[in-house]
């Protein structure tokens, strides 16, 4: 009997964690509004041969592995068809150096891919980014083509229709789909977690 009752408390809890996670792995971040031209003022500057994809990431996000791991896939398969820029955005309030994170290195080590560091954020604020594993599709002339999250999940690489759409672009010039939901940590959240640790993602 008392075996009994411990299993079934034991399922109740399992049951409750998965009924936590599953809403959770599936809740996007808030999205704001890309330009649909490339804005004015801007340091990253279109070369005008060829398009332009960024993701912007808070360099202490643990779920955007996923995101930076389909942002190398992209490269892998659509090599010389786009500039690739990762733009980590340091805040406020951090000493030179903080970006230095675990997606830092992971990003470093993927060849071809422009690292930017967005002082207090203004690059993500004048992009509508506002949250991590944000990405953006600009065409050669500065218009924008595709903006959203290249996961299908917080952070779970595979298969998605962001991805799915950037790659459709980049090789045939159009793609159905224009926008997708991002799943990440808020660029913006204060940097009071250790200058060290990673931040907990929220939606």
């Amino acid at each position: 009997m008392r075996l009994t009752v411990m299993l079934l408390l034991w399922a109740c809890a399992v049951g409750a964690g998965l009924g936590y996670l599953v809403p959770y792995s599936n809740a996007p971040g808030m999205t704001g509004e890309a330009p649909k031209q490339w804005p004015v003022g801007s340091t990253i500057q279109p070369n005008g041969e060829r398009p332009i994809l960024m993701m912007f990431i808070h360099p202490k996000c643990p779920c955007n592995l996923a995101s930076l791991e389909e942002f190398a896939r992209i490269l892998a398969r659509c090599k010389s068809l786009a500039d690739m820029y990762a733009v980590f955005v340091r805040p406020p309030g951090v000493g030179g150096g903080w970006e230095k994170s675990r997606n830092w290195a992971t990003v470093a080590a993927i060849p071809e891919i422009h690292m930017a560091v967005d002082e207090n954020g203004v690059e993500a604020r004048r992009f509508g980014a506002t949250t991590s594993g944000h990405v953006q599709l600009y065409d050669a002339e500065g218009n924008l083509k595709f903006t959203g999250g290249i996961t299908g999940a917080r952070g779970h690489a595979g298969d998605n229709a962001g991805a799915d759409a950037v790659r459709s672009w980049l090789r045939r010039g159009f793609a159905d789909l224009r926008r997708t939901v991002v799943f990440g940590c808020p660029l913006f959240s204060p940097p009071s977690d250790s200058e060290q640790g990673d931040v907990g993602c929220q939606s």
